[in-house]
């Protein structure tokens, strides 16, 4: 018979975390930690660097696999590092275009049951257990976001730069998105329901850019940097 979330829970399989409620004193101590030892960590990049997300589960042998390996060729000859989550799939690729350019490729894993491990193309690697502080860490050291076919975590990463750019709590930043096909469905769902029912402003649209190539990408971000290039604190 299959179990719901609810059994699951009465089950005890969130045992560990519900025994640990008590002492969040200790759970702030934690995340402040992973704060300190990251920004530490970062704090010595003296590059911009480009946020590259996307799907851990996309194959070696895909279009989108290539591509994102390209991208990160692309991005070092252009002056950037990279910045993947450190795992496989577009991690990998955007992480092995860029080692093998000789640039800077940073890793920011994260610990899960599945899917994520570390690729080997990485020549700075933090781990993080908190994925709200991973998230900082992407925005804090970019100067622009890369957003390949992924799930739903490339959909929160996705939404999450666009909500800080949209309500300026970081400085704007390109964003785009690879693969018009892909994403293709989204924009039109978010131009009829979001845009119609006016969830959004119009000029909320200009936020992003869709593109098919890891080359229009690269030409849009020399593009929009053609005056400077900077962060995304303010």
């Amino acid at each position: 018979m299959k179990q719901d979330l609810s059994d699951n829970i009465f089950n005890g399989v969130y045992r560990d975390n519900l025994e640990f409620m008590p002492a969040d004193s200790w759970r702030i101590l934690r995340i402040m930690s992973e704060f300190v030892e990251s920004f530490d960590r970062m704090g010595g990049i003296n590059q911009l660097h480009v946020s590259v997300f996307g799907s851990a589960r996309t194959p070696a042998d895909s279009e989108y696999y290539n591509s994102a390996r390209e991208l990160g060729g692309r991005l070092v000859k252009a002056g950037y590092g990279v910045i993947t989550g450190g795992g496989p799939g577009i991690m990998e690729a955007a992480s092995r275009g860029a080692f093998e350019a000789g640039g800077s490729s940073v890793g920011l894993n994260i610990e899960l049951p599945m899917e994520q491990h570390p690729n080997q193309y990485q020549n700075k690697a933090l781990s993080f257990r908190y994925f709200f502080v991973r998230k900082v860490c992407f925005l804090k050291y970019s100067a622009a976001a890369v957003v390949y076919p992924g799930g739903f975590g490339t959909l929160d990463e996705f939404s999450e730069v666009l909500t800080m750019v949209q309500t300026r709590k970081i400085n704007l930043i390109p964003i785009i998105l690879l693969g018009s096909k892909f994403w293709g469905g989204l924009m039109e769902w978010i131009r009829e329901q979001l845009l119609g029912e006016g969830m959004i402003s119009p000029e909320d649209l200009s936020l992003f850019k869709v593109v098919d190539t890891a080359e229009e990408a690269v030409d849009f971000l020399i593009e929009c940097h053609r005056y400077g290039r900077r962060g995304t604190v303010k």
